[in-house]
């Protein structure tokens, strides 16, 4: 994958979204492969981009978010990926696809996932969130 990613960089650099694209699927080999630290830092890098070029609100920088979210909790940061989905990706999906998206229903999921995966949260911490 690094070597596929040298060569869009040299071919096709002018196209950013496809630079972030491998970025994104040496992200998941990472992850696959347990090394989570590296990539947190590299879906951080890629939302950030997304955000940047397109917008919080496209849809390929929610699923981004979504991705980096699920690396979070993977590491149990509960409070880092409760406030990315709770106060930026849930609501921003539901004003630009829509309650009904199967985007915006997915981040809701991982919403609630990581509400009820973190031990600190307590009962009345549940409820409220509900």
């Amino acid at each position: 994958l690094k070597a596929n990613l040298a060569l869009i960089r040299r071919y096709w650099s002018h196209d950013e979204t496809c630079v972030l694209s491998v970025k994104t699927n040496i992200a998941g080999c990472l992850s696959k492969l347990g090394r989570h630290d590296e990539a947190i830092v590299l879906r951080r890098e890629i939302f950030a981009r997304y955000v940047a070029i397109r917008g919080v609100s496209d849809e390929n920088a929610l699923i981004c978010g979504l991705n980096l979210a699920a690396s979070l909790q993977t590491l149990e940061l509960w409070d880092d990926s409760t406030t990315l989905l709770r106060d930026q990706l849930v609501p921003t999906a539901q004003r630009s696809l829509g309650a009904e998206h199967n985007v915006t229903l997915t981040l809701n999921k991982n919403l609630a996932h990581v509400l009820v995966g973190n031990p600190e949260n307590t009962r009345d911490d549940l409820v409220e969130a509900k």
